[in-house]
């Protein structure tokens, strides 16, 4: 099933056979675009089979039905993922006001297949499975040094929300900040 695409380019529901290539988009991604901000034994640690066994996992039995993982594809080769699920709410942030929200929990794309649209590909993909679902709302949080995806979801429509958070990392404090747009918006990717 190819959700959008040209023929060359595709994104598509990952299934159980796409969790090697995920984790590799994801090491990839990782060393390239949080070599400075996540700590060197993340990367160093780095396990690509306990990785590969993760994705898989999530991918055969999703924690619930509204998770789920899109892959995009370029000439039959994974080059990007973004994965999905019901946000976190708590009392200090309460479900959102505009209606049932969704949370991109990754958003990556393998650097030497960057700028060719399939970051695009992946949320526009992905805003076509959730609208239906009554989704009004995604969201994602972002490490505040991380410009490229910042400035991808603002070019996209998207803005900060105004809420942030502070991760511990252990040897390392990452700062993300979250950013959000509304589904069916005319400015943004409804």
């Amino acid at each position: 099933m190819q959700l959008t695409g040209r023929a060359e380019s595709s994104v598509r529901p990952a299934v159980p056979a796409d969790a090697g290539d995920i984790a590799r988009v994801q090491r990839i991604a990782w060393r390239t675009a949080y070599l400075a901000l996540l700590p060197a034994a993340v990367l160093d640690d780095w396990d690509d089979d306990a990785v590969t066994a993760g994705w898989a996992s999530s991918l055969t039995g999703p924690p619930t039905p509204a998770h789920g993982v899109l892959v995009a594809q370029e000439a039959g080769t994974t080059v990007g993922f973004l994965a999905y699920g019901p946000p976190e709410v708590t009392a200090e942030d309460p479900a959102s006001p505009e209606g049932p929200s969704a949370e991109v929990t990754a958003l990556l794309v393998e650097p030497r297949w960057g700028r060719r649209g399939h970051g695009s590909r992946l949320v526009a993909a992905a805003v076509d499975l959730l609208g239906p679902t009554g989704v009004r709302r995604l969201q994602m949080w972002v490490p505040r040094e991380d410009p490229v995806t910042s400035g991808f979801l603002e070019s996209a429509g998207w803005a900060p929300d105004g809420w942030s958070r502070t991760l511990d990392a252990g040897t390392t404090t990452i700062h993300e900040h979250r950013w959000h747009v509304l589904l069916g918006d005319d400015e943004g990717p409804g």
